[in-house]
């Protein structure tokens, strides 16, 4: 579920920061006219009713009041008013899910620069220069309980935005002055930072589900049990503060009786993998649970010391802890709660709340499931809360499921789709609140509707290959954080010379599915048994992507080769052309698969077609390149640079020997060209030779590594590794101030790192975000004289005016006839992604 921050939980600090200013007596006789006494009850009566409002859960009345109130002390330049109704503001944003408007809110009550990027999205785990910035600020000014306050709703807001070290950063150096403020109490602080730890640790474990390389996992296992210890040895010393208020120590036990459910049930899947280790832990971690929730039933009358809204919020996340739990009479607890949370929701008439409620209680009450479902469904829609309306139509999809009312079923999961589709496009890329567990929330409604739509006698194929589509692009705008790509579906495309034929590949566990699209348009299915698929898939890409591959007998990947062929081709053939362009869409597990590989028993699969992948079969308008169009940026390292040492990048690098030929080469082949080399290519000159001159081409000869972690996925520049997200940014301007963009980049001497199924989302990733048409990339590092030999071939292919998927083919073609380099190792590495044109 899309947790809603717990945005009121310090709206009695704040009015309390105000009640306490204005005890001060700030009117003095020199200026204390009657009208600047008027206005300043006036300002008094606008906080109290705006605390009222909010209270009732009517933020937008709030917000309203609480502007006025800093208008009028900004008129009677009362500044302490102004910043206590500044952070009042900051209140009601969140309460709205207006958390960068928030941000922006607290950075005027502190005096902050509103222009510097401190509430920008975050894209990144941190962003130094940020939190540099902080740091600054925080030892620059006088904390006073004010400011103190302002900081302290500054560093909730930014764990609401995604800037997790950043808050943690914040909220633990106001904490260490407010200890030695006598006055302040500091509870509330602590809270905050085990909130914030506990959403690192959340965070961490999302990314631990999406990632596949082992070597990366077990670094992630380490830091989801640090944070999980780190947050409950936090709420534990809240509630064992005797002079924190008794709602902060309900707030602490609620949060902490969560996070150790959240945490079993993470380790129960992993301990199950043989980790005696976190067998252990899971142990110790089962035996808080029973008094967590002991503390909470004990403590239960400081639910009544919250606002309405906030209880709700409060019940129904306790609620949902009990009903995870094996005790049938925690079971009626847990639904009195949402009961009663449903009840004063009602009483606020707060819709959203209201949904919440009986959205909650429609998992409690099995028996009336669908009842509590629909209704919660239609107050979301009636607000247009798609947030929380694609959570009730994917639990409808999953109840008319297992009852086998499939149509009904298909229509609550389709809608759900569209509110997911919706939900990305206008908030995911302004909101990282709303990045929730791809694999564990998003995931599975496509792939349950797509298995749902297959399941019917004449399934519609179009659909299915839509609902891929939007799969594949989901996972790649995940990927990136980022929000609706630009991208066009393959059989929107106009003007082709040639249509080619589409091969979707489906991984829907049990079955995978292969779906085509032949050069006529016409559709057709195959499916096959995934067992059969996917352990040939395992032992093909395990030899491929050990560092011994050439010393492979071709024998040991001729094997598997063939049977993926046998499983995957021979069963469609007779609607592919017998010579042509093929299309890949691969799903998951297929990614880091070359399919020129495959193997018919006599002849590769690219010594008849020239191929291309791309993801959710959407590319930019693919446009062939022109003769005029061969001018080429190349950016090169054949020399060990700082940048070999940055920790994402890939271990035991050395230099690149050959890079100078290879340079030398494509220069010759190409119009007009700028080469940057070892000291010259840096990030900030690369950006600068992108923005000055239009080069369609660009080619980097350097160390790169793809992987399933967006911030392990890196291009090596000379003075540092360009991780996936920053490389974004750094040719972002070139494709907005250039309509064409990039036609083409070609990322040589990659590697992807050892476990990884899905290089592809790596390299589309740094395609779509570059802008470029076409990316062509290796999959593993490879030998440099024959990637010389290649890269030669390839543009000479070009400079004819030959379409860059056949210009890469006759590259290969070229290689594989040369007894030297007859070995898949030296040619099945490229791959080219986006547009075949």
């Amino acid at each position: 579920m899309v947790k809603r921050r717990n945005w009121i939980k310090y709206l009695f600090l704040s009015i309390l920061g105000l009640s306490t200013v204005e005890s001060k007596g700030f009117l003095t006789p020199a200026y204390a006219t009657k009208k600047k006494v008027q206005k300043h009850n006036q300002a008094q009566l606008l906080n109290q009713r705006g605390k009222k409002y909010l209270d009732e859960g009517r933020a937008v009345e709030a917000l309203q009041d609480w502007k006025e109130a800093t208008k009028i002390y900004r008129q009677i330049h009362y500044e302490e008013g102004v910043t206590g109704s500044l952070i009042n503001q900051n209140l009601a944003l969140q309460a709205l899910g207006l958390n960068r408007q928030a941000c922006s809110i607290l950075l005027q009550a502190l005096n902050l620069d509103t222009d510097a990027e401190i509430c920008a999205i975050s894209l990144e785990q941190s962003d130094e220069s940020t939190t540099k910035l902080l740091t600054a600020a925080i030892d620059q000014q006088k904390l006073m309980p004010l400011n103190l306050l302002a900081w302290h709703n500054l560093g909730d807001v930014l764990r609401t935005i995604g800037k997790l070290d950043e808050s943690k950063m914040v909220l633990e150096k106001i904490l260490s002055t407010a200890k030695q403020m006598f006055s302040v109490e500091t509870s509330g602080i602590m809270l905050s930072l085990g909130n914030t730890e506990q959403s690192i640790y959340q965070q961490a474990r999302n990314k631990y589900y999406e990632i596949e390389e082992p070597i990366f996992k077990k670094e992630f296992v380490i830091l989801i049990q640090q944070k999980v210890l780190k947050s409950i040895d936090i709420y534990q010393q809240v509630y064992n503060t005797p002079e924190a208020p008794q709602v902060t120590q309900l707030l602490a036990q609620v949060h902490q009786l969560s996070l150790l459910l959240d945490f079993e049930k993470w380790l129960i899947a992993e301990s199950s993998l043989s980790n005696t280790q976190l067998a252990k832990t899971r142990t110790k971690i089962t035996q808080q649970i029973q008094p967590c929730v002991n503390l909470v039933l004990k403590n239960s009358s400081a639910f009544s010391q919250l606002s309405a809204s906030h209880s709700v919020y409060t019940k129904l996340k306790f609620a949902k802890s009990l009903n995870q739990l094996p005790d049938k009479q925690l079971h009626s607890v847990a639904i009195d709660y949402a009961s009663s949370a449903l009840q004063t929701a009602k009483i606020t008439k707060n819709e959203r709340l209201e949904s919440y409620s009986l959205g909650t209680l429609g998992k409690l009450k099995a028996g009336q499931s669908e009842k509590y479902f629909a209704e919660a469904l239609s107050l979301a829609q009636s607000i247009h809360a798609w947030d929380i309306s694609y959570q009730w139509q994917q639990e409808l999809g999953n109840l008319y499921n297992k009852q086998g009312k499939f149509k009904e079923a298909i229509k609550a999961y389709r809608a759900a789709i569209n509110n997911l589709s919706q939900l990305r496009n206008s908030l995911l890329a302004s909101n990282a609140d709303l990045q929730f567990s791809f694999s564990e929330k998003v995931e599975p409604v496509y792939r349950d509707y797509m298995r749902l739509l297959l399941a019917s006698p004449n399934p519609n194929l179009e659909q299915v290959i839509q609902t891929n589509e939007r799969l594949q692009i989901a996972e790649l705008e995940n990927f990136l954080k980022c929000g609706k790509l630009d991208l066009v579906a393959l059989n929107e495309l106009k003007n082709l010379p040639n249509s080619p034929a589409v091969i979707h590949i489906v991984d829907l566990g049990s079955r995978i599915e292969i779906l085509v699209q032949s050069p006529d348009k016409s559709l057709h299915r195959h499916s096959v048994d995934s067992k059969q698929v996917k352990e040939h898939i395992d032992n093909l890409l395990k030899n491929l992507q050990d560092k011994k591959l050439i010393n492979t007998d071709e024998s040991v990947l001729l094997r598997p080769s063939q049977a993926l062929y046998s499983l995957l081709i021979v069963p469609i053939k007779k609607y592919l052309p017998l010579s042509g362009t093929l299309v890949f869409t691969l799903d998951k597990s297929f990614q880091s698969l070359p399919m020129a590989l495959l193997h018919d028993g006599k002849d590769y699969l690219f010594q008849n077609y020239s191929i291309a992948v791309t993801l959710g079969s959407r590319v930019r308008q693919p446009k062939a390149l022109s003769k005029e169009q061969l001018k080429v940026l190349i950016a090169a390292l054949s020399k060990v640079s700082p940048s070999f040492n940055d920790p994402n990048a890939p271990k035991d690098l050395k230099a690149l020997p050959g890079v100078e030929q290879e340079v030398a080469d494509i220069k010759k082949q190409t119009t007009f060209s700028t080469t940057l080399l070892n000291e010259n290519f840096t990030s900030p000159r690369l950006e600068k030779e992108l923005s000055t001159v239009n080069f369609p081409i660009v080619h980097l000869t350097t160390h790169a590594q793809f992987s399933s972690d967006p911030h392990r996925t890196v291009i090596l520049a000379y003075e540092k590794a360009i991780n996936v997200l920053k490389f974004d940014r750094l040719l972002r301007n070139k494709t907005q101030a250039d309509v064409d963009g990039i036609e083409l980049l070609v990322l040589s001497a990659c590697q992807t790192a050892k476990g990884n199924k899905r290089s592809t989302l790596g390299i589309a990733g740094v395609a779509a975000q570059a802008g470029a048409r076409s990316t062509l990339a290796t999959l593993w590092l490879v030998d440099t004289d024959s990637t010389t030999q290649l890269m030669s071939e390839f543009y000479k292919e070009l400079r004819k005016g030959v379409p860059k998927a056949e210009a890469l083919r006759q590259a290969q073609l070229s290689l594989l006839s040369n007894p030297d380099y007859t070995h898949p190792y030296y040619w099945a590495a490229f791959v080219l992604v986006g547009s075949w044109l």
